[in-house]
């Protein structure tokens, strides 16, 4: 089952700060970000501002970046607001005492409220986009395999190396199956994304000479594939999968988060071509 990218206890905590506001600020802060809403929806928890709250949270897919992100934006808001002025009712204590609770709890999720922002930190920063474009797929491989690199690059950095790359071959597999092609048992994982960046028509020789900036494009395009080298090369000398030289240290997390975004980036990258490219 695909996780949600902000917990249950969060989104009580900001329903809660929301029962201290009126209607009227709730609809406009919900609404300015974009939020959708359930008009439908018939709440079963008491009062006025709690059941508002609740018709945009039961429209929302919490596993769907593209909608967490819209109220994101409505936390990072909240934040800003009880950091810059005290509500009505309430003395400077008890605001800030709010404040820090309600960014405890979005912090705890693996997001960072720094200078007015409210953003992805560390692992976190790379996967939701990932997360919401594999949604789209019926692979239930890929979602383990994006728990599993968030839980590792803190606890397990080779782990969290070791499931990069199995995350981009499964993303070309998924591609390339459902594409009608079949991938040899054979192909490594630099092969893997070839193939796959020739059915979707990502490569090099794909750029018409006339296209504008078709040069730099053929670059960007070349680099897809050094990703995939490199990632073969350090899951071979530090991930897991095979047995590591017994000298071998001094893996710290900075290396799982860059083989992560590493990743992440071109696994989602290549998932928006396969659906913008339909065949």
């Amino acid at each position: 089952m695909t996780q949600e990218l902000i917990s249950k206890k969060t989104l009580y905590e900001f329903q809660e700060y929301f029962v201290g506001r009126t209607l009227r600020e709730i609809e406009a802060e919900f609404d300015a970000a974009d939020v959708p809403f359930d008009a439908d929806h018939v709440p079963r928890i008491s009062g006025a501002r709690r059941s508002l709250v609740q018709k945009y949270y039961h429209a929302v897919d919490w596993t769907d970046w593209t909608d967490v992100r819209r109220v994101l934006v409505v936390y990072q808001n909240v934040l800003a607001s009880l950091e810059q002025a005290t509500p009505a009712g309430w003395d400077v204590q008890t605001a800030k005492r709010v404040h820090e609770s309600l960014r405890k709890w979005i912090e705890r999720d693996g997001f960072q409220y720094h200078k007015g922002k409210l953003v992805p930190v560390g692992e976190a920063g790379h996967l939701p986009q990932v997360q919401a474009v594999a949604a789209r797929f019926d692979a239930p491989e890929l979602h383990r395999q994006i728990d599993r690199m968030r839980e590792a690059v803190d606890s397990d950095p080779a782990l969290a190396i070791g499931t990069a790359k199995e995350l981009i071959e499964t993303t070309c597999k998924v591609i390339l199956g459902q594409r009608g092609v079949t991938p040899d048992i054979g192909w490594d994982l630099p092969e893997l994304v070839r193939r796959t960046r020739k059915v979707l028509g990502l490569l090099p020789e794909d750029v018409p000479q006339a296209a504008k900036g078709a040069e730099t494009i053929r670059k960007l395009l070349g680099s897809l594939g050094a990703v995939a080298q490199g990632l073969g090369e350090l899951r071979n000398l530090y991930g897991t999968g095979h047995g590591r030289d017994g000298a071998a240290k001094g893996l710290k997390r900075r290396h799982a988060l860059l083989a992560v975004g590493a990743a992440s980036t071109l696994v989602t990258f290549l998932f928006e071509t396969h659906g913008e490219r339909a065949e």
